[in-house]
């Protein structure tokens, strides 16, 4: 018995032995006539081989996120269908293709460029390379008091062709509004003084018919006669009334009806003469078609204080005074809170 043991363990050994030489040999025979390699597909098509799969998928994640060249625009580069990989083992006179995989994967790509729009009303006027330049139009327009400045935007843009881009420099020069002088106009034998413009003022025509706590008491500017109520139409004006309108006569003077800072005091177009006091946490009240302002951008005024007097400049058809109120640049109801 132990005989028959001894026997078949030597004859186990033996085919163990021989079993692991043929591998040993067959290791050897396929990795001197082979290479471990990937095969390449795109949209299912094998399109080629590559032997180092990280570098490939590298440069194409390169090309995705940056483009190519040096256009520094490009924001990235889209592309429909990227490589799979797959393990193989390539007979080592084929030589892989790297470059044609790549080339495929670049003619398939559609470059999108980055670019800001400067925008006048809305309307796309100018194009700069980056934020920073866009920056630097809407500053110096805002130093320099261009009488366009409330109206001018910056939007980015993702487009697949790049528009025509100007320097910040040529921007400026291109968009600047200059400011009208202070002059005086003969107006049934009075005259009619415009201030020049002080601070900034939004005058979009954005309205709300609700009402919003403001967390400050007013008090009325003027006594008067309501000429014209919030969200009125009229001939004389393009939009719904966005204040209200309360008359008496000429050269009455106006008080603050909050504390607070100045933010526009000038002639602002169809407003007349105007001034806007900021009383913090975005609201704001607004006093039109004044005839004499009293204060300039900046000033700090208290409740009560004399800012203004009621006057019939910009587009008005007699004395009165135009009040708004405004959060956060919406209007709403003076009457909510007043009158």
């Amino acid at each position: 018995m132990l005989k028959k043991v001894i026997v078949h363990t030597k004859r186990s050994i033996k085919f163990i032995a021989l079993f692991m030489i043929s591998t040993f040999l067959i290791i050897g025979l396929v990795t001197f006539l082979y290479k471990p390699t990937y095969a390449v597909f795109i949209d299912g098509e094998q399109v080629g081989y590559t032997e180092n799969k990280s570098k490939l998928q590298y440069e194409i994640n390169q090309y995705v996120e940056n483009g190519e060249g040096d256009n520094t625009n490009i924001a990235f580069v889209q592309v429909t269908s990227l490589p799979e990989y797959k393990m193989c083992l390539l007979k080592k006179d084929v030589t892989s293709n790297d470059e044609e995989i790549f080339n495929k994967v670049k003619d398939q790509g559609v470059a999108y460029y980055r670019y800001y729009a400067i925008l006048e009303n809305q309307e796309e006027k100018l194009y700069v390379s980056n934020f920073e330049e866009a920056e630097k139009v809407v500053n110096s327009l805002k130093e320099k008091k261009s009488t366009n400045v409330d109206n001018i935007s910056i939007v980015e843009k993702y487009e697949t062709e790049l528009k025509e881009l100007v320097s910040s420099d040529d921007a400026i020069a291109k968009l600047y509004v200059e400011p009208p002088k202070p002059v005086v106009v003969a107006n049934n034998k009075s005259t009619i003084n415009k201030y020049a413009a002080t601070g900034s003022v939004n005058t979009a025509t954005t309205t709300s018919t609700g009402k919003v706590n403001l967390g400050i008491s007013l008090i009325r500017p003027i006594s008067g006669t309501i000429t014209s109520r919030f969200g009125a139409g009229s001939s004389i004006r393009r939009s719904s009334h966005t204040g209200l309108d309360i008359a008496t006569s000429r050269g009455t003077p106006i008080a603050a009806a909050a504390s607070g800072t100045v933010t526009f005091s000038g002639y602002k177009g169809s407003y007349g003469n105007m001034l806007v006091i900021s009383h913090g946490n975005g609201i704001q009240t607004y006093y039109a078609h004044c005839d004499a302002l009293y204060v300039s951008a900046g000033t700090q005024v208290s409740q009560g204080q004399k800012i203004a007097a009621v006057g019939s400049t910009g587009n008005s058809t007699g004395p009165h005074l135009h009040l708004e109120i405004r959060v956060n640049g919406v209007a709403y109801n003076p009457q909510n809170y007043l009158y």
